[in-house]
């Protein structure tokens, strides 16, 4: 697979990128190693070769749902320093 320089420009024009010639010849370089990387993968043969596992077949364990601790709020707001309502008062850190 190739890609022209003027795609690669047509490319940073529709993302509103700005590149010099030297920046445009180096992506244009770097975008033609990875389709020949590319190249080279698709061209392994992985007849026979059956998938490895992946992470999402498996089961997982799960949790019943329930409550495990009691509602402490009250105990909580009963060591803050300043409260309103519910809610905990805190200094103003930024101007």
């Amino acid at each position: 697979m190739t890609l022209s320089i003027k795609k690669v420009q047509e490319t940073a024009y529709l993302a509103r990128i700005a590149m010099s010639d030297a920046e445009l010849n180096r992506c244009h370089h770097e975008i033609e190693q990875i389709f020949t990387l590319i190249d080279q993968l698709q061209a392994v043969d992985t007849k026979g070769i059956t998938p490895l596992a992946h992470p999402q077949a498996s089961q997982q364990r799960t949790v019943a749902d329930k409550v495990t601790e009691s509602d402490q709020h009250e105990k909580f707001q009963a060591l803050a320093p300043a409260k309103q309502l519910d809610y905990y008062l805190v200094p103003q850190v930024i101007e």
